[in-house]
């Protein structure tokens, strides 16, 4: 389709609702989704603003390749300026919202404003209109799709929506669609609920078309498919085991966080790995892992479909969540396992569960459960404090704590805040294992030291998704590189991330990286949108965004003093494991990322880069 060529602006405030044409001129610079709506968030807030103030804005952006053939082509992001961080922000998604969107003829949605009561935007084709969400607040996000689809009484609606947390202002909230794909990072859904927004619901029957060369870009979207099918990785492994194939093998890289990173490796790991989801339990003989799922266009299909022990403990009076669900991905099953020392699969599961039913980023919900999991063995906090017992290795407090975070009572209302101001707040600030108050994710840089820069460069705080070193460094894609050197990573980091904005620009998913390069993207761009798009625009591309949102940050006040790394990952080594004896170099690796970067040596871009990429 390329582009649909308008955007919806939608005034919360007024309630009024109004189309406009997409800036072509920006959609050459910036292709689509993450790239252009970033480029229309900087022009159009201060970077100074309040993240939770009406002044702040919120985007919903598609890609140009989303609702097309091209696979995994059903990706849209939020854009907006985190409430976890303070940084630029933008969460990516799957599921099937994205692709109707576009289907509907938008290529993104502006919020601005703040509206004076709930309300939802309800967008069919070229009408929309905001409607009273009265009856939806308070509902979580489960109960928003079903409703929704119910009062318009058509299930081919896609909804996405915030839960209690993003009510409650949880900072960790997330923009949850099709009851279990995530915009997932940095608090966007905080934002969302900050500004009285609900949910959004879009029914798209005008369909895709204006390829600009439908027999080329049909070629070329097939001979990318081939591509992912004939890959180990694409082809075989994430269909199988889904992102939880990586759990054993990080593990037994000694890169595995293990309790707020006292450790890098889990001694149950293999009793919540994707083997595990495989196999039969004792109590009623069936398999956690039901099936495998896909998103629109998706010919990979690594999400998980599993059914919890309706015997088990957590569950055991609530039917609800007997049925089966969205499963583990590796990073909530790390987060929620192996950084609070549970190894058990079934009590994960429930947890996932209650992040997604009521928007909560399961990587920073389970990190923060993880330091403070540690502030009370050390006795910072106690379990008056907690309401609940809640050691390392509890699963009773796990589940407890997502009850009590989701629904904003009593010590949830301290998890809200995530680990960086929590652990501040009790005297502990070492101990929160973030980058620019976001918690980094399930590889730990002291077996992996590409992964430390990635986090502390990282635009939008910690991030594996940003820069993701590992497919180098472990899997040896697209070469092999030793994961314990720092010599040559800044470069490598460099271009992960230049080649994942023209990726998450596109409106296709990153894991299509662990088999296609920009050589495989850019032909199929280029048959659906004019303007010649080749590596090298894509490359250029790439590097404009990470330097767009690197000015961003600065004018927020962002410094080359949060581009670090916890103090624990600098200075206590990794004790067991092929990194044993290791800490992260990021001092050593930093000042060369700024010089390959085109930055000076307190981390500004120089004018010779800005002006080389046309800022």
């Amino acid at each position: 389709m390329g582009w649909a060529r308008k955007i919806l602006r939608v005034d919360l405030t007024s309630g009024s609702v109004k189309s406009e044409p997409l800036n072509m001129e920006w959609a050459q610079q910036y292709l689509g989704q993450r790239g252009l709506a970033t480029k229309y968030l900087v022009s159009e807030i201060d970077p100074k603003v309040d993240p939770l103030s009406a002044e702040n804005k919120m985007i919903m952006a598609t890609g140009p390749l989303t609702g097309t053939a091209a696979s995994t082509g059903g990706r849209y992001s939020v854009i907006t300026k985190g409430a976890l961080t303070g940084a630029i922000a933008c969460s990516n998604s799957g599921g099937f919202f994205g692709a109707e969107l576009k289907m509907a003829g938008w290529d993104m949605v502006i919020f601005e404003g703040r509206s004076p009561k709930p309300v939802y935007l309800w967008i069919q084709d070229d009408r929309a209109e905001l409607r009273d969400a009265a009856h939806l607040w308070g509902r979580t996000s489960w109960e928003t799709e079903e409703t929704i689809k119910r009062d318009h009484q058509d299930p081919q609606i896609r909804v996405a929506s915030i839960g209690r947390a993003g009510e409650n202002g949880v900072l960790f909230a997330c923009v949850i669609n099709d009851l279990h794909r995530a915009a997932g990072r940095s608090g966007v859904g905080a934002v969302m609920g900050s500004k009285n927004l609900k949910a959004v619901a879009v029914r798209g029957t005008v369909g895709v078309s204006g390829i600009r060369d439908f027999k080329a870009f049909m070629a070329a979207t097939q001979a990318a498919k081939k591509v992912l099918a004939d890959n180990a990785v694409t082809g075989q492994g994430l269909p199988k085991y889904g992102t939880q194939v990586l759990m054993n093998v990080i593990n037994e890289l000694g890169a595995l966080p293990t309790r707020n990173a006292r450790d890098v490796q889990f001694e149950g790991a293999r009793k919540i790995s994707a083997e595990a989801m495989h196999e039969k339990r004792p109590t009623d003989g069936k398999t956690h892992l039901v099936a495998n799922a896909a998103c629109f266009g998706c010919t990979i299909a690594c999400g998980r479909v599993s059914q919890v022990d309706p015997g088990h403990w957590s569950v055991q009076n609530s039917p609800k969540y007997w049925g089966a669900n969205g499963g583990l991905e590796y990073e909530a099953a790390w987060a929620l396992g192996a950084a609070d020392g549970i190894d058990d699969l079934e009590a994960l599961q429930v947890a996932n569960m209650i992040c997604n039913e009521d928007g909560m980023d399961p990587i920073t919900f389970g990190a923060t459960v993880g330091a403070a999991m540690e502030l009370y063995e050390i006795g910072a906090l106690t379990k008056e404090q907690i309401g609940v017992e809640a050691p390392f290795g509890s699963a009773k407090a796990l589940i407890e704590m997502a009850h009590m975070t989701a629904e904003g009572r009593g010590f949830g209302q301290e998890l809200a805040l995530g680990s960086a101001r929590l652990c501040e707040k009790y005297g502990h600030p070492d101990l929160s294992m973030t980058v620019k108050k976001q918690e980094f994710p399930a590889y730990d840089p002291r077996g992996v030291q590409g992964m430390g820069l990635t986090y502390a460069t990282s635009n939008r705080g910690a991030c594996h998704l940003r820069s993701y070193t590992v497919a180098s460094e472990v899997l040896g894609i697209p070469v092999k590189t030793d994961p314990h050197v720092t010599e040559g990573k800044p470069a490598l980091v460099k271009a992960f991330q230049d080649a994942t904005g023209a990726f998450d620009s596109s409106g296709t998913c990153i894991f299509t990286t662990f088999a296609w390069s920009l050589a495989d993207l850019a032909p199929q761009l280029d048959a659906a949108c004019e303007g010649g798009w080749t590596v090298e625009k894509l490359a250029e591309l790439g590097e404009r965004i990470w330097n767009l949102e690197r000015q961003f940050n600065l004018a927020a006040g962002f410094t080359a003093k949060d581009d670090d790394l916890p103090k624990r990952l600098k200075t206590e080594p990794a004790k067991t494991g092929p990194a044993k004896g290791l800490v992260n170099q990021i001092d050593k690796m930093k000042p060369e990322y700024y010089e390959v970067r085109g930055w000076d040596a307190a981390g500004v871009p120089k004018q010779e880069t800005l002006a080389r990429l046309g800022l």
